[in-house]
């Protein structure tokens, strides 16, 4: 199990469940014994469709006909890398009454338990703290900026693998982008059987969608000096 800390060059537990809750178009909804797929959030994300609140502890009893259910989401890489599913999120919780997928009117749910799963293991989060989060400002563009930088700009790819470090040897066969959020960008390298993801680091988190741009260009810039400079050496041995 990981840690829900933060990191200066990564997002948070909560700030990735923050953002997948946001993003994603679709959700299973499993109540009563059944699954259901919702697949018309709209672009709203799940909390523009399910209004999460703190379970009730006021006086007397609560409520009556709640009913339990789970909702689980899946992050998926935009891109093409091998291996796209990048996380999961499962809500679990109380209904108000039974869910209907087909009603447009936002559901209460009284929040349990929010786990996001990934890569580096899986981490707990409050309400409080998904409350407290804000939305990524990459999180609604990140699909669109990664596959335009791999269908418009892919020679720009190799140039970002000259960050890397330890510099990757013969055997990495592919390298895509695979993530981006306001504190850097995401290398996956892939090789035969394997594969491993390198975050660069942005000099500062990105706080506007149109700072983005300028965080990119300043990685390329210090990827080609990286370049001029191995070539220099190169000539002078």
């Amino acid at each position: 199990m990981r840690r829900n800390s933060l990191r200066a060059a990564a997002p948070t537990a909560a700030e990735r469940a923050r953002s997948i809750l946001a993003v994603s178009h679709s959700m299973t909804v499993v109540t009563d014994g059944r699954h259901s797929e919702v697949r018309r959030l709209d672009g709203a994300g799940v909390m523009g469709h399910v209004h999460l609140h703190a379970p009730f502890e006021g006086p007397g009893s609560p409520p009556g006909g709640r009913v339990p259910v789970r909702l689980e989401l899946t992050d998926v890489a935009p891109t093409p890398v091998r291996d796209r599913l990048r996380a999961r999120v499962t809500l679990t919780g109380l209904l108000a009454g039974p869910y209907d997928p087909g009603s447009t009117e936002s559901t209460c749910m009284e929040l349990g338990q929010c786990v996001l799963e990934d890569g580096a293991g899986r981490a707990y989060v409050t309400l409080q703290e998904l409350e407290a989060t804000e939305l990524d400002p990459l999180a609604t563009s990140e699909a669109g900026m990664l596959t335009h930088l791999v269908d418009d700009h892919p020679e720009l790819v190799p140039l970002l693998v000259r960050l890397v470090r330890p510099y990757p040897d013969s055997s990495v066969r592919r390298a895509l982008p695979v993530a981006i959020d306001r504190y850097g960008l995401t290398l996956r390298l892939e090789k035969a059987r394997s594969h491993r993801d390198i975050r660069l680091p942005f000099n500062k988190p990105v706080r506007h969608i149109d700072h983005a741009g300028p965080q990119i260009h300043a990685l390329l810039a210090a990827a080609r000096r990286l370049s001029h400079t191995g070539r220099l050496m190169a000539r002078g041995g």
